[in-house]
């Protein structure tokens, strides 16, 4: 298992905080209705708990299994469930990748939010045909599409500019086409000190590229995409349907 997040986890709450704002609302319009009485809804990459709370909001009758296999990431997840009665009482938090997910025998239904890129296409079958298996007949599976469905260039842009206290953090993101189907993103935090900078920190991982579409014909599941919310446009999500 490769851990795409440690080396920047200090400043993923920064991000988190955004992301959930603009994927939460949508996530929760998908989840409403569902219904929870076949088992329990798995999260797969829960990060630091930050949509984990966005689905227990969204299914206040769930039992949620949130799976996180950064030990760091997994650190700041464990701390939010424990300090929050509600979420205490209905998430588990377990560690372990996507590819070798130790799976309940039935579940309500599934959210893969900053995952599946990391995963080959080979990889992904084999998780969609796992999940399918523990499904109920109109399951969900709810993808965070991240908006690149196939190899381009990105040149590097400031994504997001934060201060705290009294720094400012820079987050700089950028990616070229890798082998195959596949980019490599390259980021860089920056961490700013009356206008210097006092300290940088980098990282750059593949990503396998793909849309709702190819991910359905993988999992042989109708599928649906979310792009806005309230009239407002937000990051992509699919829906596959089983």
């Amino acid at each position: 298992m490769i851990d795409y997040y440690s080396a920047s986890a200090e400043f993923y709450e920064m991000v988190a905080t955004r992301h959930t704002a603009s994927s939460g609302p949508p996530l929760a319009r998908v989840l409403a209705g569902v219904d929870v009485s076949h088992g329990p809804v798995l999260e797969i990459g829960a990060g630091t708990g930050r949509i984990t709370e966005a689905i227990a909001s969204a299914l206040p009758e769930a039992e949620i299994v949130a799976a996180e296999p950064s030990a760091t990431m997994r650190a700041m997840l464990t701390s939010r469930v424990a300090r929050d009665p509600d979420l205490r009482r209905r998430v588990t938090v377990t560690d372990g990748a996507a590819q070798d997910l130790d799976l309940p025998e039935r579940l309500s239904a599934v959210v893969i939010f900053g995952v599946a890129g990391h995963l080959t296409a080979a990889e992904r079958v084999s998780l969609w045909r796992r999940l399918a298996d523990r499904l109920p007949t109109g399951g969900v599976i709810v993808v965070e599409l991240m908006g690149v469905s196939a190899p381009r260039v990105i040149p590097p842009v400031m994504s997001l500019r934060e201060t705290i206290g009294r720094q400012t953090y820079e987050w700089w993101i950028g990616g070229e086409p890798a082998q195959g189907d596949a980019m490599r993103f390259t980021t860089v935090w920056k961490v700013l000190r009356d206008g210097r900078t006092v300290r940088e920190v980098s990282d750059e991982y593949d990503w396998h590229t793909f849309d709702v579409a190819r991910l359905a014909r993988e999992a042989g599941m109708t599928s649906r995409r979310v792009t806005e919310a309230g009239g407002q446009a937000i990051p992509e999500i699919g829906v596959l349907v089983k």
